[in-house]
């Protein structure tokens, strides 16, 4: 019956001078607030009480941002161009991109090695450029597992990959900050943080096996700042990705691989955030 709407909300953006994909607050726009009253009415007559006045409401966008002008575009570039829709630049978009922002699609795809500037048609993709679009992440940890395969450290990149596609499952709350790093440092790893999303995932995979219960599973994960939500989405893009990796016949590696090779694998995708020391 009641709803009370903060006029918040943590939009992802993408920013094209940092490279990076950010979870920012902002204010919502009157569409989405408009959405949010109207949730009060579903099993009755309600009401919706604002947290900000009426003269900010009507200062609001009056509608979200569509989410192709807030996306990194380089993973929009490569499924149009798998699909031979080779030209983002005249594609009818209902809201489209800026040019700078399909500049940028472009430079990471050629850094990631996915099309050929000095080839005859510049914009084709390469057999990288290929194998990347079958796999449904973002170009950098698709050019990361490809990677994986030939440093031999599949079964890791899986992990790690699939780990980074979703939100931290380590919670961190601020009244108890000390308490869960505690309970997080049995994950760590002296020599590289990515690895210590290979023993978090060990971790809970024993955990898995030994609890007779659901409810008893999640009671522990919670004592242990762990988001039992995220861990379970977690699970479900590395299933995926194990199934594509099963069908282009990829051998998962047997023998643990190095901090050697699956930092080399990670170079692999995030070239443009190498720098000098």
């Amino acid at each position: 019956r009641f709803v009370i709407d903060s006029g918040l909300a943590r939009v992802k953006r993408y920013s094209w001078r940092n490279k990076v994909e950010q979870l920012r607050i902002e204010p919502i726009s009157q569409a989405s607030a408009n959405q949010r009253a109207g949730r009060c009415g579903r099993l009755g007559p309600g009401v919706c009480i604002r947290l900000y006045d009426e003269a900010d409401f009507k200062d609001r966008a009056a509608f979200t941002d569509p989410e192709i002008l807030r996306s990194s575009l380089a993973s929009v570039i490569l499924r149009m161009k798998a699909l031979r829709l080779n030209d983002i630049e005249t594609f009818p978009f209902v809201d489209p991109p800026s040019g700078r922002a399909i500049a940028d699609g472009y430079h990471l795809l050629q850094e990631l090695g996915a099309i050929d500037p000095e080839s005859e048609r510049p914009d084709a993709l390469t057999e990288t450029g290929r194998s990347l679009a079958k796999l449904p992440v973002d170009p950098r940890l698709g050019r990361m597992i490809l990677a994986a395969r030939d440093q031999h450290c599949l079964t890791e990149m899986l992990i790690i990959a699939s780990a980074l596609s979703v939100q931290d499952p380590r919670d961190r709350p601020m009244h108890a900050r000390e308490a869960s790093d505690q309970a997080h440092s049995k994950f760590s790893d002296d020599a590289s943080e990515f690895v210590s999303y290979v023993k978090l995932w060990n971790w809970y995979h024993e955990q898995v096996k030994h609890k007779e219960s659901q409810r008893k599973l999640v009671a522990l994960l919670r004592t242990q700042y762990l988001s039992p939500l995220r861990l379970r989405e977690w699970h479900d893009i590395h299933s995926q990705l194990m199934s594509l990796v099963g069908e282009q016949g990829w051998r998962l590696n047997k023998t643990e691989a190095t901090h050697e090779q699956i930092h080399l694998a990670l170079l692999s995708g995030l070239l443009g955030n190498l720098g000098f020391k």
